[in-house]
């Protein structure tokens, strides 16, 4: 089932004449789909996770799959078990989740993955498309080295939700991060999404994206990376990375010394694409102060992520002011938070 959460300063749902409007704002991450939408004065969030698994058809557990609410479909002697509990049925069968999307884009190796992501959303999506509601989706930025398009990405997902029946419009990740966290400074920083498939950076000046850009190591590379020295499943060393890892100085066991060497390659690798990029765009505009860096998503959760972070960019002498580094009020929540903050105000 899907998992619901609520945080405070939202915005009401508009309206258009006597009708209201649902306004949505949706995440569509490689490692999970997550739904905001305006709560009273709050949010309330939806989300599943963005994977599936194929069991052998069996009535029972057909009828089991529907008193539970878990999203699945059936086909072809099997029942495709999609969302929260596709792991532990993959964990039953000894074998890896499924993945509708791979670095932050759709993934070309799953045929059916776009109509998981489009089952997925229903499932968290309630009535709202019925309703004519408007959605503003995330996309990630191009990756710095820029080998790879992301408009077939792009245009597939909105096409997905316009046969919904959502108005849909899109936005860079990074810049739903800023969106999000950085009212304060009248919406100029750096906003950084540390995710499954990429950590996504942009940097914007009140408001309008300057620089932004992505980069391959993230969630998933350390869960792959760890899962080839441990000989575990990659599936199983996420879930163990989600419930126990953080920064502490010292080593557990064996796993937690591979995931930080592992996270500590990501931050390093995170960091020197910045600084570069930053380094030599043409486009750097004069801040003339010092600006904040905002760290949301899910491999950003564990204790201790900013403090490493911060220790290894202040050593790199990053050529950007930072006035100071934070991590967002709800990480796992934040990009589609900043997602409905451009709803309200674009679509709204």
């Amino acid at each position: 089932m899907d998992r619901r959460s609520k945080t405070s300063k939202g915005t009401n749902m508009k309206r258009d004449g006597n009708n209201s409007i649902p306004l949505l704002g949706l995440d569509v991450g490689t490692s999970r789909i997550v739904i905001a939408r305006p709560d009273g004065d709050g949010h309330q969030f939806t989300t599943q996770l963005n994977a599936f698994v194929s069991v052998p058809y069996s009535k029972m557990t057909e009828i089991a799959l529907q008193r539970e609410q878990i999203p699945f479909s059936a086909r072809d002697g099997e029942l495709v078990v999609q969302g929260d509990e596709a792991h532990r049925f993959a964990d039953l069968l000894s074998v890896e989740t499924r993945r509708p999307m791979r670095k932050g884009i759709l993934n070309p190796d799953e045929a059916d993955g776009l109509t998981v992501i489009q089952k997925l959303v229903e499932s968290l999506a309630a009535d709202d498309s019925r309703a004519q509601g408007r959605v503003c989706f995330t996309v990630p930025a191009a990756p710095a080295s820029g080998r790879e398009s992301l408009s077939y990405h792009e245009a597939s997902l909105r096409h997905t939700l316009e046969q919904m029946g959502f108005e849909a419009r899109s936005i860079n990740e990074g810049l739903a991060v800023i969106y999000s966290e950085l009212e304060d400074t009248n919406y100029t920083g750096i906003g950084i999404s540390c995710g499954g498939g990429l950590c996504n950076v942009t940097l914007a000046y009140l408001s309008m994206p300057v620089l932004s850009f992505s980069i391959p190591k993230a969630g998933d590379f350390i869960d792959a990376s760890a899962a080839a020295k441990t000989g575990d499943l990659a599936n199983r060393i996420r879930i163990a990375k989600e419930t126990s890892f953080h920064f502490n100085g010292h080593f557990i066991d064996k796993l937690h010394q591979v995931l930080t060497v592992y996270y500590e390659d990501m931050i390093q690798t995170l960091i020197g694409v910045a600084k570069e990029a930053f380094a030599s765009s043409r486009r750097m505009p004069k801040l003339g102060k010092p600006i904040p860096i905002v760290l949301s998503g899910g491999t950003a959760l564990p204790s201790g992520f900013r403090e490493r972070f911060e220790k290894i960019l202040t050593a790199s002498e990053f050529p950007v002011s930072i006035s100071e580094i934070r991590m967002a009020r709800d990480p796992l929540h934040t990009a589609a938070k900043g997602a409905l903050v451009a709803a309200q105000a674009e679509l709204g």
